[in-house]
């Protein structure tokens, strides 16, 4: 599978990623939710500012970290620890803060020559593919949310 994140604009995470400060990314909620449990090491991870609609990066994934009914103690632990990776501000520790998270380490990052980004209604910040081609401008497919169910 590959991966398509979106990468918070406000935040400006993508430089961070672009400029080697950022080699890990993190999802949250309340309970598991994409990608939890769904992301592997060797999976390709295509990055887009949000917003964009231009996909300008990838990588591989290194390492997976996944948790569930995490107590407040072990949520600012675990972003502690991984926090020279994650390369988080104050205010993503707080929106990051959830009882369930996924940590996505990555390596061998490669800006590559954006991609058009075909955005479709009642996408997620993740979206987990079968191949980058099927998100594309011009892709007369339509996401299949089938692979991004638990």
């Amino acid at each position: 599978m590959v991966h398509v994140v979106y990468c918070d604009d406000k935040e400006k995470a993508l430089g961070k990623i672009l400029n080697g400060t950022k080699t890990m990314v993190v999802r949250g909620a309340a309970g598991r939710k994409i990608p939890h449990s769904r992301v592997f090491p060797g999976e390709t991870l295509y990055f887009m500012e949000k917003g964009s609609f231009k996909i300008s990066a990838k990588a591989v994934v290194k390492d997976v970290q996944n948790y569930v009914k995490l107590s407040d103690e072990e949520i600012i632990q675990i972003l502690s620890e991984n926090q020279n990776k994650l390369n988080l501000s104050e205010k993503q520790k707080e929106r990051w803060h959830k009882k369930a998270l996924c940590l996505v380490e990555f390596e061998k990052l490669e800006i590559i020559e954006p991609l058009e980004f075909q955005h479709q209604k009642n996408m997620d910040d993740w979206l987990i593919i079968e191949k980058i081609e099927d998100v594309l401008e011009g892709s007369s497919k339509e996401y299949n949310y089938e692979l991004s169910k638990f």
